[in-house]
């Protein structure tokens, strides 16, 4: 099965334009994540899709491979399907291109379930995280069913804790795994009330009745997304060892 890992990079962020270039340890941080994403076993190419030339330039300068997409697209999904509609690979992963510390392993989880479990359209990973995260919007939670398919996915606290002797709290990691077909047919679907109301694009799928598989991640999940510039300093600190 040919696997591809595609990583959406879009210039115009709102809190921090132009983050895919933003210098961290004295590499771009779309060069972390392309070489984060090299270390995985499953892949058979990776390629950078965005929407600006400044982009693909860099990429092309370290030696990866970048493809110039539309700019009018509603999320990263999208970005990757006008990538591989005319390209021979099966299985796709979607791999955030703000998370410069993405661990390899986790792509490599979720090629293997879409691998083992081929009735599945798409898949996602998971990872459970402790009360301090609870309140927090940009820590995505989800809900799943006793074979790990997602129930909702919210920004709010969810399940409730009427009774907290049951309860688990799960973040959804954003690294998604699609099968081509159903990645192209779940680009053209509509817009759809839960997903535009949280802001969620994996909500789109549970929505127009598809299901997703969820499962809990193996490694431990110290990933971090950059979104501001706060987030640019810490992962500097990080990643310098600081």
């Amino acid at each position: 099965m040919k696997s591809v890992g595609i990583i959406p990079a879009r210039y115009a962020s709102t809190r921090l334009p132009g983050k895919p270039l933003k210098d961290i340890c004295g590499k771009p941080m779309i060069q972390h994540v392309y070489e984060r994403a090299q270390k995985a076993k499953h892949l058979d190419e990776i390629i950078v899709a965005t929407d600006d030339q400044r982009i693909i330039d860099v990429v092309k300068g370290f030696g990866g491979k970048a493809v110039l997409t539309s700019v009018n697209h509603p999320n990263g999904s999208s970005r990757a399907a006008e990538v591989v509609a005319k390209l021979d690979f099966e299985l796709i992963i979607n791999i955030q291109g703000d998370e410069p510390m993405i661990e390899p392993g986790m792509i490599d989880e979720l090629t293997e379930v879409m691998i083992v479990e081929k009735n599945l359209d798409s898949a996602t990973l998971c990872y459970r995280i402790s009360e301090e995260n609870f309140a927090d919007e940009n820590v995505v939670k989800v809900v799943r069913d006793r074979n790990d398919y997602a129930l909702y996915f919210s920004r709010s606290l969810i399940p409730y804790p009427r009774n907290i002797e049951y309860q688990k709290v799960y973040e959804h990691i954003g690294i998604y795994a699609y099968r081509k077909s159903f990645l192209l047919r779940y680009s053209e679907l509509e817009k759809t009330p839960l997903s535009e109301t949280e802001s969620l694009e994996q909500l789109k799928v549970l929505e127009h009745g598809f299901r997703m598989k969820v499962p809990e991640t193996r490694f431990k999940y110290e990933a971090l997304s950059i979104d501001t510039l706060e987030d640019l300093e810490k992962a500097r600190q990080i990643m310098s060892g600081e």
